[in-house]
């Protein structure tokens, strides 16, 4: 009998579980998938995880990973093709990550939900997170494709969907704005095929639905999906 699969509870469009499956599919590590209804969110995500935030990894081994950073280096020390665990500057990579999940997220949460925080300006959040994550990203950006140089790192790929959620808050607003390097390497991103094949759609998870398997078409024995990031142009 094949072993069973490791089981992820994953939300389509959260940040969290896009740079979760963006480390699986990178690292060719299959999974059953399976897509959560966050406002009702099934017992068998509640067993294993009370507090039901996605993603949620079971590898199997009886223990459960509610944290994307931990699925995301789970993923990729089974399987690193591209060493994005181990490219650039370790520290200041843990750095960026950190920065984003807590500066930059409770300000882009403020900027994407200005109503809910009214004793400031809409425009005041969004400076806000400009300052702490965007300006710095823009610097660093300036000279090189991404965080991990000519190629990708872990980083890139964590911080990425946080990025592409500010800038969809005000599209407009980010066309213009003075962050060109940052556009562009948000497009790679977007452009390529690793992030193509983490976005398709699939129906929301029941205990009678059948099997789905990330990355799509895969199987125990498949062969890394590499990750094609958009080009230059």
């Amino acid at each position: 009998m094949a072993a069973a699969l490791p089981i992820l509870y994953s939300f389509r469009r959260c940040p969290y579980a896009i740079r979760a499956r963006l480390a699986l599919c990178q690292a060719g590590v299959s999974v059953e998938l399976r897509e959560v209804d966050l406002k009702h969110k099934p017992a068998a995500l509640l067993a294993v995880s009370p507090a039901a935030t996605v993603p949620v990894l079971e590898p199997g081994d009886g223990t459960v990973l509610v944290q994307s950073v931990d699925i995301m280096r789970w993923a990729l020390r089974h399987n690193d093709p591209d060493g994005w665990l181990t490219r650039g500057d370790a520290a200041m990579h843990q750095q960026w990550v950190d920065t984003n999940d807590r500066e930059f997220k409770q300000a882009l949460d403020r900027y994407k939900y200005a109503n809910r925080h009214p004793q400031r300006k809409q425009a005041d959040y969004r400076d806000d997170a400009v300052a702490c994550l965007i300006a710095p990203l823009e610097a660093a950006l300036a000279g090189q494709d991404h965080l991990g140089g000519e190629l990708p790192s872990w980083a890139d790929a964590a911080i990425f969907p946080f990025v592409r959620q500010f800038a969809g808050v005000d599209p407009a607003w980010w066309h213009t704005a003075p962050w060109p390097a940052t556009r562009r390497w948000l497009e790679r991103w977007q452009q390529g095929s690793l992030f193509a094949v983490c976005m398709q759609k699939v129906a929301v998870w029941a205990p009678s639905s059948s099997t789905v398997l990330f990355p799509p078409g895969s199987n125990t024995n498949s062969r890394p999906l590499r990750a094609v990031i958009g080009s230059n142009g």
